[in-house]
């Protein structure tokens, strides 16, 4: 025959086993962490090269024979961000024609050539007035570019990512037999970084 517990007596007992029992850590337990998926990371920055100015015009009053001033000095601001492979940054300023930088515009036209127009850059590459009549590959027409600033690059310098500012100030040498008139011309300026 099957006798029954009596469960009064055994219940407390019974419960204060399973309640010890939960309330015990294993000693062998240790911290489970999850598996650690990767993520990949990638970010550009890519190279720039700007040039600007705050003049727009610069006037001349002609004098024949004579070499006259401009107005105003051109103040130009180069900034750049290179990758370190470059070497240098060159500036230029170069006319569509060298014989024809400016010109009255009439039917048959009187020029002044590029050649009479000079540049100077205390800072940079011309320190003296200087013709525009270099040759540069992509800048401006045969014998009528001129090179204004050659910066050199380097990881010694620090200087992949910078910027200058040059003043440019030109004059005009006038033909001699020039004839009056209003003479109008477009000077370029454009850098490149190598």
């Amino acid at each position: 025959m099957f006798l029954m517990p009596d469960l009064r007596k055994s219940t407390p007992f019974a419960f204060a086993l399973i309640f010890a029992g939960l309330l015990q850590i294993p000693a062998n337990a240790a911290s489970l962490n999850s598996n650690a998926p990767t993520v990949a990371l990638n970010a550009s920055l890519g190279e720039s090269l700007t040039v600007s100015t705050t003049v727009g015009t610069v006037n001349f009053t002609l004098v024949n024979g004579t070499t006259v001033a401009g107005s105003a000095a051109v103040p130009i601001t180069t900034n750049w961000v290179l990758l370190p492979s470059r070497t240098s940054v060159k500036l230029y300023g170069f006319f569509s024609s060298s014989t024809a930088a400016l010109t009255d515009g009439y039917s048959t036209p009187d020029n002044i050539p590029s050649a009479n127009v000079l540049g100077q850059v205390t800072t940079g590459v011309p320190t003296t007035y200087t013709a525009f009549t270099q040759t540069a590959a992509g800048f401006g027409a045969a014998s009528a570019s001129l090179l204004l600033v050659n910066q050199a690059i380097s990881s010694g310098s620090a200087n992949f990512v910078a910027n200058r500012t040059d003043n440019l100030t030109l004059e005009i040498a006038t033909p001699a037999t020039l004839p009056a008139g209003a003479y109008t011309g477009t000077l370029t300026l454009q850098a490149q970084a190598n």
